[in-house]
């Protein structure tokens, strides 16, 4: 499991890196990634500050910082 949170993560961080600031709904259905891989993906790049969220309305907007 580790190994695939490892490698969403860096899926993310490539996906943020090309097109910016995205929901996190978005995310998630281009990225194709399962649950607990992109949210755990979402935490390990959070608790290493690379993510910036912020709220837009009823979503939640990710970012690099």
């Amino acid at each position: 499991m580790i190994k695939d949170i490892c490698e969403a993560a860096g899926l993310v961080w490539h996906f943020l890196d090309e097109h910016g600031s995205t929901p996190v709904g978005t995310l998630k259905r281009k990225l194709k990634l399962g649950s607990e891989a992109f949210y755990g993906a979402l935490g390990w790049l959070a608790r290493e500050d690379k993510l910036a969220f912020e709220g837009a309305g009823k979503k939640l907007v990710v970012a690099l910082k």
